[in-house]
Formats: C-alpha cells, sequence, structure tokens
C-alpha cells in the first residue's frame, strides 16, 4: 500500500526555520573560510575547522527541523540515534575537506572544482544518511533521476559558496552568498523529498528508535548553541567584518626591505659607470 507523504504538516514555520539555519551556518562557515585566507598558515587550520563545522552544522540541523513536519499518513516515524549522529559526522568531516582543499589551494581552478564536488556530496551524503536513520512501518523508495538532480543541486551550491568564499569581497557579499547557499541547500533537500515514496507494510507492528519528538529537539540543542557561540567569535573578529587584512601577512613582511635593498643598489651599480666615463672623456682634451 502506498503511503501518503506530508512533508508540511506544520505549515511553512519548518520550511523557513530551516532555511534560515542552512543560512546562519553557511553565513559563518564562509566567514571563517574567507578568514582563513588572511590569517599566517599556522592560524588557518583552526579557522578551516571552525567553517567545516559551522557549515556542516547548519545543513544538519536545517534537515532536522524540515524533517520535523514530515509526516507519513498511517504509520509512525521513529529515528535511530546512531545513525543520526552519523549523518552529522558525515557532514562534517566532507565539507571539512572540500574547504581545507580551497583554504590552502584557492578557489579557482581544480582545487575550487575538487572542493565544491566534495562539500556537495557531503551535504547530499548527510541528507541521504539522515533519511535511512527512519524507522517505519514500510519501505523508502526514491526516483534515481530526482535523485541525480538533489546530488546535482547540492554540488553546485557548494562550488558557487566556495568560490564566494575565496573572493574576499567583505560581509556583504559572504551574506548574499550565504543566503544563496541556504536556498540551495533547502532546495536540495525539498528535491530530495520529492524522490521519496513510501510503500507501507500494514503490519501494524510499532517501528523501532525514538520519536522525532524527543530526540531531534534535544540533539538540536547542541548544534544550536555552537552556531551562536560561532557566531560570536565572528562578531567580535574584526577583520571577519572587514573582510580584508587591516595589517600585511607575517611572511610577507620579511621580504620587504629585501626587495627595496636590491632595487637600490641595482640602480646605483647601472648609473656609477657611466658617470665614471663621462668624467674621464671631460678630462682627456685638457690633458693633451
Amino acid at each position: 500500500m502506498q503511503g501518503t507523504i506530508d512533508g508540511f504538516s506544520y505549515g511553512l514555520v519548518t520550511p523557513l526555520v530551516a532555511y534560515f539555519m542552512a543560512c546562519l551556518g553557511g553565513a559563518l562557515g564562509l566567514r571563517c573560510t574567507t578568514r582563513s585566507m588572511l590569517v599566517s598558515h599556522s592560524w588557518r587550520p583552526g579557522w578551516l575547522a571552525l567553517g567545516s563545522a559551522a557549515i556542516g552544522s547548519g545543513i544538519w540541523t536545517m534537515h532536522f527541523v524540515a524533517m520535523m513536519g514530515f509526516t507519513v499518513r498511517g504509520t509512525p516515524i521513529h529515528y535511530d540515534k546512531a545513525m543520526t549522529f552519523a549523518s552529522l559526522a558525515v557532514a562534517i568531516i566532507m565539507v571539512g575537506v572540500g574547504i581545507f582543499i580551497v583554504g590552502y589551494k584557492g578557489a579557482r581552478g581544480t582545487a575550487l572544482f575538487t572542493g565544491g564536488t566534495i562539500t556537495g556530496l557531503g551535504i547530499a551524503s548527510m541528507h541521504y544518511l539522515g533519511m535511512a536513520s527512519m524507522s517505519l512501518d514500510g519501505k523508502l523508495e526514491y526516483n534515481t533521476v530526482t535523485v541525480g538532480i538533489s546530488v546535482a543541486i547540492a554540488m553546485g551550491a557548494a562550488t558557487a559558496a566556495l568560490w564566494a568564499a575565496g573572493q574576499v569581497r567583505g560581509f556583504l557579499w559572504s551574506v548574499g552568498a550565504s543566503l544563496v547557499m541556504g536556498l540551495a541547500v533547502s532546495g536540495m533537500h525539498y528535491t530530495g523529498m520529492a524522490a521519496l515514496s513510501v510503500h507501507l507494510h500494514g503490519t501494524a507492528e510499532p517501528a523501532t528508535g525514538e520519536s522525532p519528538a524527543a530526540l531531534l529537539a534535544p540533539m538540536l540543542i547542541g548544534p544550536l548553541a555552537f552556531l551562536l557561540l560561532a557566531g560570536v567569535v565572528v562578531m567580535f573578529d574584526p577583520l571577519m567584518v572587514m573582510g580584508k587584512p587591516t595589517v600585511a601577512p607575517v611572511e610577507q613582511k620579511p621580504g620587504i626591505p629585501a626587495h627595496t635593498h636590491v632595487r637600490h643598489s641595482a640602480h646605483r651599480l647601472r648609473f656609477r659607470p657611466r658617470r665614471t666615463v663621462e668624467h674621464r672623456g671631460s678630462r682627456t682634451p685638457q690633458n693633451r
């Protein structure tokens, strides 16, 4: 028997809150990625790790906030706790790999394509692993073409967001990129949900696991607190708001006097022989 799916049982509340969480995580993650490009190499891993955790937590929170409005008529839905936590870990790790590639190799060419692809696959993996954590009296089935479209949306969104982070064009630029990224992540989520159909078994056996309210509500507190803490770090870092360094990076300072000295010495060596030749030439007629 085919089950009736309702992804908006709370109306527009869950989609809007989910979109906000995706934008918040994206904004913090992109600003941390931008910040990592303005500091010395010793500080870069910390900022990239913070950005990875922010984006991964944001998209994971977005997914399960949206899933709180998901119901299937005729059967209760429960979630496996271990697999739900695993989806969060997969999101942070795969997003982190993509962000570290862009953070060290630059947001262009092969590095951008590779980083965006891995980050997009991380977003899609989190989504479908989170869907696999559901337990109900039925079987989940997916349309292959629609699933492929959702994965392509995730990869395109991640690539565009990482490119925007690498431009370092200021705070408003990153805010706009995070809004686009949040829209794309939400679009990927609901495209993936459109690919879903549920075939009910009709056995009336209770599903194992915990209910959405009992499981998801406490689990969302941790990522929400982390996103708020990351937001405080961003707000109190002046370079994060300015979007460009106020002082030249430490690695470039020793090279400035060296280049200046070379230029002056080369200038003197080039003109001294000329002055000497001209001076001797002017004395030759007088001696004769």
